[in-house]
């Protein structure tokens, strides 16, 4: 399958349309953490590593926005991501899914992370994991979609990196026939994306721009 191909599959086969919800970092922090709370991550992410459909928006956003709390991190900038791209370039997928296996489990919502290995899952013919992955792959980016619906700034789609907003671009199908414009806000960096009059907000947090 061609990548041109796959990524509009993975892409354009995602969503409908979703609830919109405002972002709150505070709250999920402190549910993430609480044992108690139905949004505690040991529950959440046994769900997503074990049945990702059974993910409802919310508990997709608990999972999504919650990787800023996390430690464990896997910045596209660290020699670990930098080996599995390697290994990728050179087509050895078998090293790919091993090499991308062992970040997933330090960083499992790491969607750079987990197209890396749908494509290499794809190249090597296996269904099962690919699907798996890539049930968990649309959960994380439904939950990112349904943070706001971009037409303003106080309802812009909030995402955790630049990576990550160029995946949400993919999905709104937003081509470099748009033209990009940027300003600081209190809570990251708003990107105005316009074409032809229209326009769709993109808010970045600062976790992924200072940290």
């Amino acid at each position: 399958m061609k990548y041109h191909f796959f990524l509009l599959f993975v892409l354009f086969s995602v969503f409908g349309f979703s609830q919109k919800s405002k972002i709150d970092l505070k709250t999920i922090e402190k549910d993430l953490k609480n044992p108690k709370s139905p949004y505690n991550y040991e529950k959440l992410i046994f769900k997503y590593k074990g049945y990702p459909k059974s993910l409802d928006s919310i508990e997709a956003q608990y999972l999504y926005y919650g990787r800023n709390f996390s430690k464990d991190k896997v910045r596209i900038s660290d020699e670990r991501f930098k080996g599995l791209t390697e290994a990728f370039k050179q087509n050895n997928f078998e090293d790919c899914i091993k090499q991308g296996k062992a970040l997933y489990d330090k960083d499992p919502t790491n969607l750079d992370v987990l197209l890396i290995l749908l494509r290499a899952y794809d190249s090597l013919k296996d269904g099962t994991n690919f699907m798996h992955h890539l049930n968990q792959f649309r959960s994380l980016t439904e939950g990112m979609k349904s943070s706001g619906n971009g037409t303003s700034e106080s309802t812009a789609y909030v995402v955790n990196s630049v990576g990550d907003e160029y995946i949400l671009l993919n999905i709104l199908n937003v081509g470099q026939d748009y033209t990009r414009s940027a300003r600081p806000s209190k809570s990251g960096m708003v990107d105005i994306w316009e074409k032809d009059g229209h326009a769709i907000y993109i808010r970045i947090l600062y976790f992924e721009l200072i940290n």
